[in-house]
């Protein structure tokens, strides 16, 4: 048995094989033991042989059946008539560990994933279960580790005990086609909504851009303005709908040069027709609502609280807004309500977010004129962010501080204004609606950095469409999860759940002598054990016989 690199002249990567040979007479008969991926340069080659190479000595050792998943160690039953209890009298010395499978991710997300009922995202979902089970745990492996597909595979076998071939993967991602993708969308709606009786009050709003590591436009990936400053390299605009705990209710894919303004209207209209959405509060900060979308909220009669920019409005009424006689005490500051095109604009004003405000100046004003110092040329300043504001050019073109600019912007610190259409909240409740608009940044935030959303390797759309598509349903079981935990035991942040859950492990320990496999779990600690009994799930902690050969 040996470790084979092989190259194709119809493909541009190298393939990783363990392969064995046998004699049949004169002639020798190669069999391809075990495919373990395609390598696509050198650093993906050495990784894959690596791989390949412990593979290889697993299997030259006995351990054909090492790949063991949480599944099928999940569903072992310890029979004490089968085993007797000499089976469990073990010498230390002759036990090994071959494995040690991480079921805890498999356990609880595998079972949430079931109970919303993933697996039938794919057409013919009887006819698709293999094809279902690689979804699911390409799904898993982003929660445990975001990584590549190459680089998930890899770890599905080395840590969870399941084997992938890569090919699989994908292939599985082609099938994960628009009308998966809706079906999947749709599931994960019905699941937030069921969380609350059907009746969802608020929807938050917003977009943001996912970059590529590539520099190729097509049809969906453009360059636009990028939020993650990745300035000519094509993105996607990635508009996502969420309730006020985070939990999803859908998402859609832009082409990367769209205003993000624009896409509030189609988004919205789809989302109404699928679900028939009435009485809903939609949050969003200023860039989402343009006038024309705040103009057919209103015709819609759709409720909506939109961040206000308040040094943009009229002059009017930013006297009223600045003049503290407005104001009346309220919880955390004060509070002060006017009337503005038929809407209500309502503003607070925060002793500490006006400290903040002043140091984020301070702090911007330094960075300029320790610039000052080094340039004044203008053209050092087209594309530098946070320095064109408080800059003026004088008629010679000589660069300095806009002192005027600096007064007239501290005039609004500590304050923060929305506008609404809601005639019937509070105040009060109009501003804690939109303060809880980080929910959907958090979800960004998960999505693209915890999730590992972007940057994207992908370049055909479909394939795009299904990377992220897998994100959403990873970022959907994670806050699930979160959501029931807070509930039904108390609040753990989903970091601190996903490590919880990698922590509950199962070693695969073997007896070279009496040829015994037996099942170690791990300790598991009070949080893993109270999340087990949320989701009905026993675990046995004591060892057991997994197989006697």
């Amino acid at each position: 048995m040996y470790v084979r690199v092989k190259t194709s002249p119809n493909s541009k990567g190298k393939s990783v094989q363990i392969v064995s040979t046998t004699r049949k007479g004169s002639h020798v008969i190669q069999k391809i033991v075990r495919h373990v991926g395609m390598a696509y340069d050198d650093y993906e080659l050495e990784k894959l042989r690596l791989l390949a190479e412990s593979i290889k000595a697993k299997l030259e050792a006995d351990c054909q059946e090492l790949l063991i998943s949480p599944e099928e160690l999940a569903r072992i039953k310890i029979q004490t008539d089968k085993f007797s209890d000499d089976d469990y009298k073990v010498n230390l010395k002759d036990l090994k560990e071959e494995a040690r499978i991480v079921s805890g991710i498999h356990d609880i997300c595998g079972t949430l994933f079931d109970e919303i009922g993933y697996y039938k995202v794919f057409a013919h979902p009887s006819h698709n279960v293999y094809v279902a089970n690689i979804f699911k745990d390409i799904v898993l492996a982003r929660i445990a580790n975001p990584a590549s597909k190459r680089a998930s595979v890899d770890m599905l076998e080395e840590d969870f005990g399941i084997s992938i071939d890569l090919d699989s993967a994908y292939r599985m991602m082609d099938k994960l086609d628009d009308k998966a993708v809706d079906k999947l969308q749709r599931l994960s709606y019905s699941a937030t909504a069921s969380l609350f009786g059907h009746n969802i009050s608020v929807i938050f709003f917003d977009c943001s851009t996912i970059y590529f590591e590539s520099f190729t436009e097509d049809s969906l990936k453009k360059n636009g303005w990028s939020k993650d400053k990745k300035f000519g390299q094509p993105q996607v605009l990635f508009a996502l709908m969420v309730t006020e705990e985070g939990l999803p209710v859908g998402y859609r894919i832009f082409e990367g040069n769209r205003y993000e303004g624009s896409t509030l209207i189609p988004f919205l209209l789809q989302i109404k027709q699928k679900y028939n959405l009435e009485n809903i509060i939609f949050v969003a900060d200023s860039a989402m609502m343009a006038g024309y979308n705040t103009s057919f909220l209103d015709e819609n009669k759709f409720s909506y609280i939109v961040g206000a920019r308040l040094k943009s409005l009229p002059k009017d009424l930013k006297d009223k807004i600045l003049d503290a006689k407005n104001y009346t005490d309220a919880e955390g500051g004060q509070i002060a309500s006017f009337g503005y095109n038929s809407r209500r604009l309502i503003v607070s004003y925060s002793q500490e977010r006006a400290k903040k405000d002043a140091a984020d100046r301070e702090a911007a004003i330094e960075a300029i004129c320790k610039r000052l110092e080094k340039t004044t040329n203008p053209k050092d300043y087209l594309s530098s962010y946070g320095y064109k504001k408080y800059i003026k050019t004088d008629k010679a073109t000589k660069l300095s501080l806009d002192k005027d600019k600096i007064e007239a912007d501290s005039a609004y610190d500590g304050l923060l204004g929305v506008i609404t259409n809601d005639k019937d909240s509070s105040p009060s409740q109009i501003l804690s609606h939109y303060h809880n608009l980080y929910v959907v940044e958090d979800a960004f935030r998960l999505t693209k950095h915890d999730l590992a959303l972007r940057p994207v390797f992908h370049w055909k759309p479909a394939r795009v469409s299904a990377h992220i598509a897998i994100c959403f349903c990873a970022y959907s079981l994670i806050k699930y999860l979160e959501y029931r935990v807070r509930l039904q035991y108390k609040k753990l942040s989903p970091e601190k759940i996903r490590q919880t859950l990698i922590r509950v492990q199962t070693s695969v320990l073997y007896d070279t002598k009496r040829k015994i496999r037996y099942g170690l779990p791990s300790k598991m600690s009070a949080d893993a054990r109270k999340i087990y009994d949320i989701f009905k799930i026993k675990k046995n902690l004591t060892p057991y016989i997994i197989k006697k050969l």
